[in-house]
């Protein structure tokens, strides 16, 4: 593996040393040597490094997972030999339970294909789509951790007014949600028909959400008005 970085950054090019990886502080001795470069600068200044790598870019290929960036922008920045993938990763890609999407370039190949998907598979799931769908899926598997987050914060904020211990309650809470999701991807069963499993007429969970319901009933309004918001706010 090879790695460059600001002169300045000498935390991160201590790191890569310490397992082993070439680290420079310009990027072009990267891209000479390697067959496939990762482009995981901020969105904003994804063209001008590219602009300083493209004389090694022929024959290359490069994955990127900088936000917003559309293919024609990656592809107008490097030689037109060179191939790109686009890739939208999310955070739990940390603990190996990513969900990652693809968008092959024009001169990508089935094999860079490939290659991507096992890489990413590493780190979770990963599928082929249409640069179409990125934007929406930003909003969900991009942005969506954070929304969980909150949610399971939530649960256990309430856990905890009811007497348990937070440590317990929000191992309890992640524990919820990781099964639950486990649940709806291994029996492909619709979640309504699952929500209705766990919903005993005149119990507690069935209390609970006419609760929600009760004190929200405009939440499919605004679930659905903020996901167009947050749509129309994309590049």
């Amino acid at each position: 593996m090879t790695a460059s970085f600001h002169p300045s950054d000498h935390a991160n090019i201590e790191a890569f040393k310490a397992f082993g990886a070439k680290t420079y502080v310009e990027n072009l001795p990267v891209v000479s040597g390697s067959e496939i470069i990762f482009i995981s600068v901020k969105p904003t200044v994804v063209s001008s490094v590219l602009e300083t790598v493209r004389p090694a870019s022929a024959g290359k290929l490069f994955i990127s997972i900088a936000m917003g960036i559309t293919l024609r922008e990656l592809e107008n920045s490097l030689e037109s030999k060179a191939r790109v993938i686009r890739v939208m990763p999310n955070t739990p890609a940390l603990v190996r339970a990513g969900a990652s999407v693809y968008v092959r370039g024009s001169a990508a190949t089935d094999d860079d294909c490939k290659v991507t998907q096992a890489l990413f598979q590493a780190v979770g799931t990963c599928e082929e789509v249409s640069e179409a769908m990125m934007d929406p899926i930003t909003a969900l598997s991009g942005s969506g951790p954070a929304y969980v987050f909150v949610m399971i914060e939530a649960l256990a904020d309430g856990a905890v007014r009811m007497g348990l211990p937070r440590d317990l309650a929000y191992r309890l809470a992640s524990q919820t949600v990781l099964g639950s999701g486990k649940l709806v991807r291994e029996t492909g069963s619709h979640p309504g028909q699952l929500k209705d499993d766990v919903t005993s007429p005149a119990g507690s969970t069935a209390a609970g959400l006419s609760h929600l319901e009760q004190n929200g009933n405009d939440c499919h309004w605004r679930k659905n008005r903020f996901l167009f918001d947050t749509l129309s706010a994309e590049p």
